[in-house]
């Protein structure tokens, strides 16, 4: 194809605002609208919409007709008409005719990469790579991507494209990176070795602490003497116990801060559950703190003021438990349950609603057939901890089926009531975690999953062309992590 280039003295403006894209791609022309094209800037095509210039766009393409104002791609067209699809579905789907090698590089050169597949044709492509022949695949370097779903992908990249106008993005992508993904670098293994490490730590410490001989006295003592002005000598924690909970709080509160000033969404971040978790696993421990303030400023209150507190503390203490999510930002077995969980809601809660109709029926008759004996079902709500826990286990009467420890408050029979109906979800939950995680049997096998994410800087004359990896794939809604890198 000879291209055509404007006469000297009489250059045209180079594109109109919104103008649509002609593109020719191995013989077969096309015209995309740039409001399809502005979707996914971060593309070849999507850059090749917003250059600013024709220098600029034409290292991009192979070839410009000046002319006809047509831009030519020596690229296979088969896989451009699958293209077209993906901006306007979103969706990229595999194609037969072509070997997953060469998708995989048509799919990176179009600035899309594997990381752009559509759900249904994820598993089938990921077989197709484990067959592949062992001496190719040691000499080959073809990128590769576990799933994240098309709206996230433009989402990210308009997040990444964010560094380039701030203070120092690039160093800060590199920072963010490297708390974010195991896998970036060497440096990023070891904060995550360690982070995992301080949150076992956490976990066990935590559990210690409630052993006898490191209870010197109860929190509603320690209250009381702290209101008494007497300090808190004599009720403090075990020294141990209590620089490590200092040391694993600092940990924590430095992985929050750093990963708030380091986001390139501040917004996006507090709406991220894995971030929410973070802050959850701290806010207990400043929360106490300032109980204590408070007390402290109270000193001549009362006694029960003091024990209400003194109850309140406690409740802030036991919400370190949730620190086990934490686990979640380094565990894809942790993320794959939510997921099932999250794709599971309408069939357990249809059991859920079955278990409540019977539930409610089954200890009405129990009550009114029960009440004038004296073997505890005084009252309908106390039927209903006994139907609750019969349904999914045996036909007990209360006090008597939890041996010599029974509950005896109305929040031990709500605990006890929620974690006995969970058995009944356990088949269902075990097959959707069967077909959630078929898609995922075979990536530990493939290695990493990477795909090439292209940004515009922002610049006139040049443009970042970033590396992105996956490390934590999404079937259809699960978290993830990027990786870049600079190629």
């Amino acid at each position: 194809m000879v291209s055509e280039s404007p006469e000297p003295g009489a250059r045209a403006p180079w594109r109109r605002s919104g103008e649509a894209l002609r593109v020719n791609v191995g013989g077969v022309r096309r015209r995309l609208s740039a409001r399809a094209l502005a979707r996914f800037p971060g593309t070849r095509l999507g850059r090749l919409q917003a250059a600013g210039s024709e220098e600029q766009a034409r290292r991009l393409c192979d070839d410009y007709d000046a002319a006809a104002r047509e831009f030519y791609f020596d690229r296979h067209p088969g896989f451009f008409l699958g293209l077209l699809h993906f901006y306007r579905t979103g969706r990229l789907h595999v194609l037969d005719e072509l070997c997953v090698f060469a998708f995989g590089q048509e799919a990176d050169y179009w600035g899309l990469g594997e990381g752009a597949l559509a759900a249904c044709c994820r598993a089938r492509y990921l077989e197709r790579r484990v067959a592949r022949p062992r001496d190719w695949d040691e000499d080959s370097d073809t990128p590769s991507s576990v799933d994240p779903c098309p709206d996230e992908i433009s989402d990210v990249q308009r997040e990444l494209a964010r560094y380039g106008a701030a203070r120092c993005g690039r160093l800060r992508r590199r920072l963010w990176l490297t708390m974010e993904n195991p896998g970036y670098s060497l440096p990023s293994k070891l904060f995550s070795c360690v982070s995992i490490g301080v949150v076992l730590a956490s976990i066990a410490a935590m559990c210690i602490h409630s052993l006898p001989e490191y209870q010197p006295r109860e929190a509603a003592a320690a209250v009381a003497a702290v209101a008494a002005g007497r300090g808190a000598e004599g009720v403090r924690d075990d020294p141990v116990l209590r620089h490590l909970e200092y040391f694993c709080i600092a940990w924590f509160s430095f992985e929050v801060s750093s990963r708030l000033l380091l986001a390139p969404s501040t917004r996006n971040f507090f709406c991220h559950p894995l971030n929410l978790i973070d802050i959850v696993s701290v806010l207990p421990f400043y929360l106490t703190l300032l109980a204590g303030v408070a007390l402290g400023d109270r000193g001549g209150a009362g006694g029960e003021d003091l024990g209400d507190l003194g109850k309140v503390v406690q409740v802030f203490r036991l919400m370190r438990i949730f620190r086990v999510l934490k686990l979640a930002r380094h565990s894809t077995g942790l993320r794959s349950l939510g997921a099932t969980l999250k794709h599971s809601y309408r069939e357990v809660g249809i059991l859920l609603l079955y278990l409540a109709v019977g539930v409610s029926v089954f200890s009405g008759v129990a009550y009114t057939a029960e009440k004038e004996e004296d073997v505890g079902f005084d009252t309908i709500p106390a039927c209903w901890w006994w139907g609750t826990t019969s349904s999914p286990t045996l036909s007990y009467y209360p006090g008597r089926c939890w041996g010599p420890l029974p509950p005896s408050t109305s929040s031990s029979h709500l605990i006890l009531a929620g974690g006995t109906s969970l058995t009944l979800t356990c088949s269902i939950l075990y097959l959707a975690e069967l077909q959630h995680g078929r898609h995922h049997l075979v990536e530990p096998r493939l290695g990493r999953r990477r795909y090439l994410v292209i940004l515009t800087n922002g610049s006139t004359n040049s443009s970042s062309v970033l590396r992105a990896e996956c490390w934590a794939g999404r079937g259809n809604d699960q978290q993830r992590g990027l990786a870049l890198e600079r190629l």
